[in-house]
C-alpha cells in the first residue's frame, strides 16, 4: 500500500527468463516508510515463452498467468483479470530497461490527484543504445501526432506507467497488441482524465533482445499497430458527416 493507495504491478513478459527475476525482486523490495510493502500484488503474464520465464517469476515472488496467443496488449488485459482488487496499478516490461524504484514516483503523482502518469524516457536519463533510432523517431511522431490531434502536449508513449483502476475501468481498453499504451494515453484524453508525466530513467536491457526495437519485424509491428490506433480513435470522434460507414465503425468494435 501507498499512501493509503492499495497498489498492483502488471508484468507483460515472453522470454525474459534472465531478466524477469530482478524486475520482480526490485517491485517486492519497494517499501513505504513504516517498512510495508509497497506493492499489494505483483502479476507476471507469461506470453507464450519458451525459456522457464513463469517459472523464474514465480520463484521470484510473483504470481503468474499464462497466455498463449500473442499480444503485448492481451497480456496486459489477461493479467488484469487476475490482479487482486486494487486503487492503482503500475505496468512495467520484464526487461529491466527501467529503474523499478522509480515506481514510487509514478505512484506520488498519482497520490497528487492524477489519473494517469507516464513514465517519459525523454524527459529521464535514457542510456546510450537504450532505445534504438527507428524507436526514437516512431516515439516522436506519435507523439506529434497526439500534439496535433488533441492539442495536448505528450513526451513519450513509455510502458513503464501507473493508473487508477477507476481510471482504468473508465478507458474500456480493447487493443491486444503494440497499440495499447497509445489507446490508454488517447482516450485519457478524450474522457477528460488528468495525465501527468514524470521523467524515469532508461538503459540498456540487460540480456536478450528487444522485441521491439531489436528487429525491424519488431519496429515495423509496433509502428503500425501505433499509427492504426491513432487513426481508429481519431475517426471515431470525427462528426457524423465524415465518420467511417457503419460497416466500417463496427469492424473497429470487433478489433
Amino acid at each position: 500500500m501507498f499512501n493509503r493507495l492499495r497498489v498492483g504491478a502488471v508484468i507483460p513478459a515472453h522470454n525474459e527468463v534472465k531478466n524477469i527475476g530482478p524486475v520482480v525482486r526490485a517491485l517486492r523490495a519497494l517499501s513505504v516508510g513504516g517498512g510495508g510493502p509497497v506493492f499489494d500484488d505483483v502479476v507476471v503474464c507469461d506470453n507464450r515463452s519458451s525459456d522457464g520465464t513463469a517459472r523464474r517469476a514465480l520463484s521470484a515472488g510473483a504470481r503468474v498467468v499464462l497466455e498463449p496467443t500473442p499480444g503485448y496488449g492481451l497480456a496486459c488485459q489477461t493479467a488484469l483479470l487476475v490482479l487482486q482488487p486494487v486503487d492503482a496499478v503500475v505496468f512495467v516490461d520484464g526487461d529491466q530497461a527501467f529503474e523499478v524504484r522509480q515506481a514510487t514516483d509514478l505512484l506520488e503523482a498519482l497520490a497528487d490527484g492524477a489519473d494517469l502518469v507516464i513514465g517519459s524516457r525523454v524527459l529521464g536519463r535514457c542510456e546510450s543504445g537504450a532505445m534504438s533510432a527507428a524507436q526514437v523517431i516512431g516515439n516522436r511522431t506519435a507523439s506529434l501526432l497526439i500534439q496535433l490531434l488533441w492539442r495536448r502536449s505528450v513526451s513519450d508513449l513509455g510502458p513503464f506507467r501507473a493508473i487508477r483502476s477507476e481510471a482504468l475501468r473508465r478507458l474500456e481498453m480493447c487493443d491486444k497488441a503494440y497499440g495499447w499504451t497509445v489507446e490508454m494515453q488517447v482516450k485519457a484524453i478524450i474522457h477528460g482524465l488528468r495525465v501527468v508525466e514524470v521523467p524515469v530513467d532508461t538503459r540498456r536491457r540487460r540480456h536478450g533482445k528487444s522485441k521491439i526495437g531489436g528487429t525491424l519485424r519488431g519496429v515495423l509491428g509496433a509502428s503500425a499497430g501505433i499509427l492504426s490506433t491513432i487513426a481508429r480513435l481519431r475517426a471515431r470522434a470525427l462528426p457524423p458527416s465524415a465518420a467511417p460507414r457503419p460497416e466500417e465503425h463496427a469492424a473497429w468494435r470487433r478489433s
